[in-house]
């Protein structure tokens, strides 16, 4: 939990199999993003062993623009959400991407999610890639 009065926002990528995400910050909530509708590189063979943060993965994802354009509206909906949590002190908010197994589609979404809000706010992400059981967390020195 957050205790020092400024927003960290909690990105993580998950498998529907294995259950949505419980919030721990005690807030309750956040989004979950269904990334299931998006073309999944997990049914081809070559893709099968790599994950949303591998180059090839990456480059079949975003070679139609199908995920690109999912992000672009994602992001529309988070900034409004961040900006407000932001300006009435809210310490913790979490964004969840699934799919079907927590590999591809919704690693990418996650990753790129991190990066976005990082980039653009500088405030701490603590980013889990659940089934990949990666962990990174995005700070400003």
């Amino acid at each position: 939990m957050n205790t020092d009065n400024k927003l960290t926002v909690k990105v993580m990528s998950f498998s529907y199999r294995k259950g949505i995400p419980e919030d721990n910050s005690g807030n309750g909530g956040g989004y979950v993003f269904d990334c299931r509708s998006i073309h999944n590189p997990g049914r081809y063979d070559e893709y099968k062993q790599l994950t949303g943060l591998d180059l090839p993965v990456i480059e079949f994802l975003e070679k139609d623009g199908e995920i690109t354009d999912f992000l672009y509206n994602v992001y529309a909906i988070i900034d409004t959400h961040i900006d407000r949590y932001i300006k009435r002190g809210f310490t913790n908010l979490m964004i969840c991407f699934g799919c079907t197994g927590g590999q591809h589609r919704s690693v990418y979404s996650a990753q790129h999610t991190a990066e976005h809000i990082y980039q653009k706010y500088g405030i701490k992400i603590e980013l889990l890639h659940r089934e990949q059981n990666i962990e990174k967390t995005f700070e400003s020195e």
